[in-house]
C-alpha cells in the first residue's frame, strides 16, 4: 500500500557558495557538483553566514587571528569584522532550527564555514586546525558539519 509514497527529503544546510551562489568573498562561487547533486537525495538550505552578518559582496579576505587571547576575523586591510562573522553564525544556527536540519555541507578552509582546517590568519595560505565562527557554533548546538571533499560521509 505504501508503495508509491516517498518519505519526505531530510533538509540539509549547504554553504549557498557551493551551490553556485555568487557570494564568495571575491564575488564568485565556489559551485561543486557533488554538492548540487545531494539535492536529489536532501532537500538542500543554501546559507551564507557572512552575507546574512551584513558583509558586501564582494569584500576583502578574511582570516581568524589570536589578538590579545581572543578569536577574531580581520581582513587582509586588518578591518576587524568579528561581529559580522557572529551575526552571520547566529543566523545560520536559527535557519538550521527553523528547518530542523541536523547536518551541514559547508565550505572547508572559510573563516565562517570550514570544519576542521581553516586559514591560519596570515593571508599566506597557510592551514591549521580549527573551525571557522559558524561551523563551531553549529558544531556546539549539535549539528555535524562536513566539508565539500566529505559529501560521501553522509550516508
Amino acid at each position: 500500500m505504501g508503495e508509491n509514497v516517498k518519505s519526505a527529503k531530510e533538509n540539509l544546510l549547504v554553504s549557498a557558495c557551493l551551490l553556485g551562489e555568487k557570494c564568495k568573498y571575491s564575488g564568485g562561487s565556489n559551485e561543486n557538483p557533488g554538492v548540487i547533486g545531494l539535492g536529489e537525495r536532501y532537500r538542500l538550505i543554501p546559507v551564507c553566514p557572512e552575507v546574512d552578518g551584513g558583509l558586501p559582496t564582494p569584500r576583502k579576505p578574511a582570516e581568524i587571528k589570536e589578538i590579545s587571547g581572543e578569536r577574531r576575523v580581520v581582513t587582509n586591510a586588518g578591518e576587524d569584522v568579528t561581529e559580522e562573522f557572529c551575526r552571520g553564525a547566529a543566523m545560520t544556527l536559527e535557519t538550521a532550527k527553523q528547518y530542523g536540519c541536523v547536518r551541514a555541507v559547508l565550505k572547508e578552509r572559510s573563516p565562517s564555514c570550514g570544519s576542521g582546517q581553516i586559514y591560519d590568519g596570515t593571508f599566506s595560505s597557510t592551514v591549521v586546525a580549527g573551525d571557522g565562527i559558524t561551523a563551531a557554533l553549529l558544531k556546539k548546538n549539535g549539528i555535524a558539519v562536513f566539508g565539500e571533499s566529505q559529501i560521501g560521509e553522509l550516508e
